[in-house]
């Protein structure tokens, strides 16, 4: 099958590298031209029979609705343009009215595999009509890991991408209980993915003194924690996985300060002062 695929960082230049190897034709464009197939989005489109389909791995927000807007006034009614980024699941719904105009179908996928999905493969999360997601399953089929685990169709527009948030959001909570157990005990008897992945790190540098203690978020654990307000579901672990990592931005925590100063008062205890 022919695909173009629009952004080509780590996550997409190895995802046009895995459907090359499974047989597929792929034209990928990027911002780069050191790593382009094509100049541009409209040699892109030009070089792919129709009916087209193009996935875009740019970042979420204006560079991904830049993106669509282009496409919509390259491609033609019959195409899909399916979007593998970490889009907010409201922001498919938008996307699809775009394009359905034009007579351009949408399918929104969850990507989850990191630079570890050449090798393993990719954990797909896929939303939208039936008749775009089945027509793009060879293309899925390529992505994700051998076997029968590894792709879902989740449902409508922003299924996808939803299920996605989710899944970042436990992933949030997951790292965060890791990482509270390996600063207190430094070792665990639990076994996964992730804490394997933890032990790596743990091998290059074992008390992690060369990194700064801080963590950037995504994104889609913030949305998590909206959509569980939004329908009035509890995520008291995710929530604060979440405000964990903002904690992590503050060189010198203010409400660690006042809680210093509290405990100072009504108890005597000990502070530390910064001088």
């Amino acid at each position: 099958m022919q695909i173009g695929l629009v952004g080509l960082g780590k996550m997409g230049g190895n995802m046009r590298e895995r459907l090359r190897n499974a047989g597929h034709e792929v034209f990928g464009y990027d911002t780069n031209p050191d790593v382009s197939d094509v100049d541009n989005l409209v040699e892109l489109a030009d070089r792919l029979r129709a009916p087209r389909a193009i996935w875009v791995m740019v970042p979420a927000g204006a560079a991904t609705q830049g993106v669509i807007d282009q496409l919509a006034s390259v491609l033609k009614p019959g195409d899909t343009v399916i979007d593998g980024g970490n889009s907010r699941w409201t922001d498919d719904e938008k996307h699809a009215e775009e394009l359905a105009k034009h007579g351009i179908g949408f399918v929104d996928a969850g990507v989850s595999g990191g630079v570890w999905g050449l090798e393993n493969g990719y954990a797909l999360m896929v939303g939208g009509d039936k008749e775009h997601v089945d027509r793009l399953k060879p293309i899925f089929d390529a992505l994700k890991p051998e076997g029968p685990y590894g792709y879902v169709h989740a449902g409508k527009v922003g299924a996808g991408h939803f299920a996605k948030m989710v899944h970042n959001g436990i992933e949030y909570a997951m790292m965060q209980a890791y990482a509270e157990g390996w600063e207190l005990l430094e070792g665990t008897v639990i076994r996964s993915w992730l804490l394997d992945l933890a032990v790596n790190a743990l091998d290059e540098d074992e008390h992690l003194e060369k990194l700064r203690g801080y963590a950037e978020d995504s994104g889609e654990g913030r949305w998590t924690v909206e959509a569980g307000i939004d329908n009035a579901v509890p995520l008291p672990a995710i929530t604060a996985s979440l405000f964990a990592r903002f904690a992590s931005r503050q060189p010198d925590s203010p409400q660690m300060k006042l809680i210093a100063a509290l405990r100072n008062q009504f108890g005597g205890h000990a502070v530390e002062s910064t001088k």
